[in-house]
This record gives C-alpha cells, structure tokens and sequence, in this order.
C-alpha cells in the first residue's frame, strides 16, 4: 500500500506546483529535497537518540548540500538528489539503525522521491525552470 501511495502522491504534488505555480520558483525543489532529507532526522529525534540524530544529520547535510548546489547552480542537482534519496531510502536501514522510522516509511518515501525525481527531470527536459 505505500508503494501505491508514493506512486500516486508524487504526480499529485509535482501538478499541484506546477498548477499553483510553485514549481515556477527555482527554490521550490530544492526546498522539497531539504524537508525530504530532514524527514530521518525527526524520525531519530522521536526516538531520543543523540547518536542516531547525528548520524542522520549528516547524512541530510550531504542531501543538503546537494538542494543548495541544484538552487545555485543546476536544478538537475535537485533533481538528482531527489531521486538519489530514493535510493538511499532502500538502504538507510542497512547504514543506520534508526528505531524511529515507520515501517512503511522506506516503501512509502523511495517511491515518492524516484517518481518525483523522474518528473522533475521530465520536466526540466520539456520547459527548464527560470534560472535567474
């Protein structure tokens, strides 16, 4: 079931900014790749673990880094990042051991960020966002 809720969220909020016009704003995904990646860290948080708060605070900084270079330089960094957190959700419980984190999260979250990722590069292919 989370994989079908990824699956159908993503394209849901990838129109919605397009149709409100939130997409239009080159901060807008790398926005999204920040809150996405700061997702584990509330997770550990919930539990009270410092060491695991550290550990994926790190992680989100690279994830971080990567938004602020897709916003300064290229959105295909966000875009990238993105799907890349996708990635890193299929195996963030084989790096840390993160109590916090809901079961259904990992389904959940790498499909959003693989079909988000893939949408933003669909549309950045089509009609690059203003660069300005």
């Amino acid at each position: 079931m989370e994989y079908a809720i990824g699956l159908l969220l993503a394209p849901s909020v990838f129109a919605f900014a397009h149709f409100v016009g939130l997409a239009r704003d080159r901060a807008f995904y790398p926005t999204v790749m920040i809150v996405i990646a700061a997702y584990y860290v509330l997770f550990a948080a919930i539990h009270g673990s410092g060491k695991v708060v550290l550990l994926e605070s790190i992680l989100a900084s690279g994830f971080t880094l990567l938004a602020v270079v897709g916003f300064k330089n290229n959105l295909w960094w966000a875009a990238a990042a993105i799907a890349g957190h996708g990635v890193f959700d299929i195996f963030q419980h084989l790096l840390i051991e993160n109590p916090g984190v809901p079961v259904w999260w990992p389904g959940f979250c790498s499909t959003f960020d693989l079909v988000f990722g893939a949408l933003i590069g669909w549309g950045l292919l089509r009609r690059p966002i203003n660069q300005s």
